[in-house]
C-alpha cells in the first residue's frame, strides 16, 4: 500500500488513496489516555487514533485548535506544538495513565 500511495502523491493525486500517508510514516502520538466517559472540560478534545494495520488505538487528551490555556493569574501558558496535553496540563480528576500502541497484528498464516 506504501508504494501506491506514494506513486499516486507522485503523480499529483492527494484525493482518495493519494490523502492517506504511506504506512509507517506517520507513528501514532503518545499521549494520555482519556477514557470515553470521561467529561472534557471546554479546550480540550479526544483524538481517535489507529495502526496501519486497522487496529483502534486508545484515544490521547489534546488541547482543541485555537484553545489558549490560562494559568491562575490568567497568563497563557505556553502550549505543546503538537497540542498533546501532558500530565502536567492534565483536567482535574483525569487518572493520568499514557496509551500503550498495540503490537502489529498477526497476518493470515
Amino acid at each position: 500500500m506504501a508504494e501506491v500511495i506514494t506513486r499516486l502523491n507522485e503523480a499529483g493525486v492527494h484525493t482518495g488513496l493519494g490523502a492517506f500517508s504511506p504506512p509507517g510514516t506517520r507513528p501514532p502520538l503518545i499521549g494520555l489516555a482519556v477514557p470515553e466517559d470521561f467529561a472534557l472540560p471546554p479546550g480540550y478534545v479526544r483524538h481517535h487514533q489507529a495502526t496501519d494495520d486497522g487496529q483502534r488505538i486508545e484515544a490521547i487528551l489534546m488541547f482543541a485548535p485555537g484553545f489558549q490555556l490560562l494559568d491562575a493569574q490568567q497568563q497563557p501558558v505556553e502550549m505543546p506544538k503538537d497540542r498533546v496535553v501532558p500530565p502536567e496540563l492534565a483536567p482535574p480528576g483525569l487518572p493520568i495513565r499514557r496509551i500503550v500502541i498495540p503490537p502489529p497484528a498477526a497476518g493470515p498464516n
